[in-house]
């Protein structure tokens, strides 16, 4: 079961990279693997998306490299395979990006990406640092995660779902942040898993064995 990361010029991909190969070893999960091949991603069992930075740079980034963002979406979306978007590349799910300028989205799940706009003006953006997970609804991928295990964020933006439904975890930083979206074989994390010892390595390994 071959597990690809998305090389776009966006993203942490070496701590990501050796954290997905450290966790497939101990699962039998199978080669992981950096790319921007478009064949390479359409022959995956499972596709990884990382980001970081503003949402319009990372979407006109992936676009850039031909073919890339097509063959993910076949393998995504019209054949099912699972789905990992992480920081920007969970956001880039969404309808819509409002970070500077209005950017369109995958639209894979409903909703906006809108500013972080805490209720308490002592509390900083970006929203940077550890923070304890808050879980909405049970997931595969959350499975040995309980509320109050901590992630790690670096974020001023986030999105926020159309339909309750597809919040599966949440943050509080002066409010409610999202920290976590998915629906059928797609899932996102505000949050970065590879940074997220414990906690992060947990998820890593149960997306390796997700079956939706």
């Amino acid at each position: 079961m071959a597990t690809v990361i998305l090389d776009y010029d966006s993203g942490n991909l070496h701590s990501a990279l050796k954290s997905f190969q450290r966790m497939a070893a101990e699962t039998g999960a199978g080669p992981v693997s950096v790319t921007s091949d478009p064949e390479t991603v359409a022959r995956a069992d499972r596709i990884v998306l990382p980001g970081v930075g503003a949402f319009a740079d990372c979407r006109a980034g992936l676009a850039a490299r031909g073919g890339l963002f097509e063959a993910m979406e076949d393998a995504v979306i019209r054949r099912g395979r699972p789905f990992l978007g992480i920081c920007v590349g969970m956001q880039m799910m969404a309808t819509l990006g409002r970070e500077y300028t209005v950017t369109q989205g995958f639209d894979w799940i409903g909703g906006e990406v809108v500013e972080i706009t805490p209720s308490d003006p002592a509390l900083k953006v970006p929203h940077m640092g550890w923070n304890d997970l808050v879980i909405d609804r049970p997931h595969a991928l959350l499975e040995g995660i309980s509320t109050g295990d901590h992630a790690y964020f670096v974020h001023s933006y986030h999105m926020r779902p159309a339909d309750p439904a597809h919040l599966i975890a949440h943050v509080d930083h002066g409010g409610p942040i999202t920290a976590a979206i998915g629906r059928d074989n797609l899932f996102g994390t505000q949050f970065h898993p590879e940074k997220s010892q414990k906690t992060g390595l947990r998820l890593i390994a149960n997306f390796l064995g997700w079956m939706p």
